[in-house]
């Protein structure tokens, strides 16, 4: 009777968790749509499902930049339904000795990547519900073996594929690795003594605005109200790029065509932005896990 109560347990509970894939597979690389690299990629998808729900995130993380990969996937993963798959592929060390892996979030959430950096931010806001490292010996694409440059292909959207459509569990991916993955540092949002410390981990590239990670609780904390100006810093590594008062706006209308404006994005995080200009080539700030911004009253 034990045996039984514990197995109906493990259908209800723990079998869900595992196998919750709902077929949609979502991709995000340093390709661009240049050439035929994403197309080879859900060609694979297709090639092991054709009813798969095939998705882009972007393509256009710049050439080997690990740290956009990992702000992309932490900016949308969560709006996606739980089972959804993701294949991130900015990999510069393709063909090396850094693990191939598979995520699970607590959120129930896969996350297919190379394990450099990448999930260094998933890590730590949806958690770590399991991580398995890819099998090549069962999850590579039949004859790809003597190619090391093409694991996007070969193994994480081949992989993907079959862990979405059920061809395999979560189990079959491959062994169980320690609940943790490389992650890269950066200046994460404090508040010390009201002065408001973070990191710019993105642009809003089409715009050329600055986000930061700072939440708008700890803006709201400095008790300067929507209407009246902070005064912003920004530093890469230890050199000033940028020091001035700024006017916080709900919305750019509030403010003069040309003026700096600070406001809440999209994410409930701080930015700056030039109104209807491009603050990011008008100050030469960028982004990244070395540029750090502070913000007063």
């Amino acid at each position: 009777m034990r045996s039984l109560y514990s197995s109906i347990l493990f259908v209800l509970f723990v079998l869900p968790l595992v196998s919750a894939q709902n077929g949609i597979v979502v991709f995000q690389s340093d390709f661009g749509l240049k050439d035929g690299a994403v197309s080879a990629m859900k060609g694979v998808a297709v090639g092991v499902s054709p009813s798969l729900t095939l998705l882009d995130l972007t393509h256009e993380i710049p050439p080997y930049n690990i740290w956009e990969a990992a702000y992309r996937l932490h900016q949308t993963v969560p709006y996606y339904p739980k089972g959804t798959i993701f294949v991130s592929v900015c990999d510069p060390g393709v063909g090396t000795e850094r693990r191939s892996v598979v995520l699970l979030t607590k959120s129930g959430h896969y996350i297919v990547t190379p394990d450099n950096g990448t999930l260094t931010l998933i890590a730590e806001h949806l958690g770590i519900q399991e991580i398995r490292q890819i099998d090549e010996a069962i999850n590579r694409l039949k004859n790809s073996g003597a190619s090391y440059t093409f694991h996007g292909r070969d193994v994480y959207a081949y992989t993907a594929a079959r862990l979405a459509s059920k061809t395999i569990t979560f189990a079959q991916v491959g062994p169980t690795l320690a609940a943790d993955v490389v992650r890269l540092p950066y200046q994460k949002a404090v508040n010390e003594k009201g002065v408001v410390k973070g990191n710019i981990p993105v642009l809003d590239v089409q715009y050329g605005n600055v986000w930061s990670n700072i939440p708008k609780a700890m803006i709201d904390q400095l008790g300067v109200k929507h209407g009246e100006t902070l005064h912003v810093q920004v530093f890469h590594k230890n050199d000033i790029r940028y020091d001035r008062r700024v006017l916080l706006v709900n919305t750019f209308g509030e403010a003069p065509t040309g003026d700096d404006v600070g406001y809440i994005n999209s994410l409930l995080n701080f930015s700056i932005a030039v109104n209807q200009g491009n603050f990011s080539d008008k100050y030469k700030v960028f982004s990244g896990p070395d540029w750090t911004i502070v913000v007063s009253k």
